[in-house]
């Protein structure tokens, strides 16, 4: 109850529009009014059912080049956070199948797509190997993505020494804690060790040819 200035209780009044958008609670005495607007507090979204789930596996795969494992850890990702209302477990690697059948996704072109990124950013074979396993490509899917970065394992070494100015590229000779340096860059890029040493020891301007 709200008092007004003489102490005699004040008079509120609810006005509802004709229109239904919401209510105003309106002091007479003073003119202060209070916007009702009846809506609902916010709950969390309904756990998803398994046409719901079948619909986020078809929004994913027509946004994103991806592989099965990568699918399914989204649609994971999704139950943990919304829950799951079926009876049957989720059918997470079904429709992962579902989605390869039908051709949404294709591991081993995803793999071939990953590597020829990869090789053209000038990384190496095993950072293309590290990226193929993350994306969970098995064996079976992965022969043409290595025999990308197998075939340009030399192209590959030469652009990353470009982009780092490493051995050739370099406005100057390298001492020995640069190339030290420089040698532990490359192999972290996934670069052979053979390659990576016959670049760091080169000097600038030289012209390398790749060893047969």
């Amino acid at each position: 109850m709200v008092l007004n200035p003489a102490g005699a209780p004040a008079r509120i009044i609810t006005v509802s529009p004709s229109n239904d958008k919401g209510a105003f609670k309106i002091r007479p005495d003073c003119g202060t009014n209070v916007a009702v607007t009846g809506k609902q507090p916010k709950t969390g979204r309904p756990a998803l059912q398994a046409a719901d789930l079948e619909r986020l596996a078809l929004h994913y795969v027509e946004r994103y080049a991806t592989s099965r494992a990568r699918l399914q850890a989204y649609l994971h990702r999704k139950l943990r956070e919304r829950g799951w209302a079926g009876e049957a477990p989720p059918p997470v690697e079904q429709l992962a199948e579902r989605m390869a059948e039908l051709g949404y996704v294709n591991d081993a072109l995803f793999a071939e797509m990953r590597a020829t990124a990869l090789t053209r950013r000038g990384y190496g074979s095993r950072r293309v190997e590290e990226a193929l396993r993350l994306a969970g490509i098995e064996d079976s899917d992965a022969g043409a993505a290595r025999t990308v970065a197998e075939e340009g394992a030399w192209d590959a070494a030469m652009r990353f020494a470009s982009r780092r100015r490493i051995g050739p590229y370099g406005a100057s000779p390298a001492d020995e804690p640069t190339r030290k340096r420089q040698f532990s860059a490359m192999l972290r890029a996934g670069h052979s060790f053979e390659f990576s040493k016959r670049i760091v020891s080169a000097a600038p301007g030289d012209e390398l040819e790749e060893p047969l």
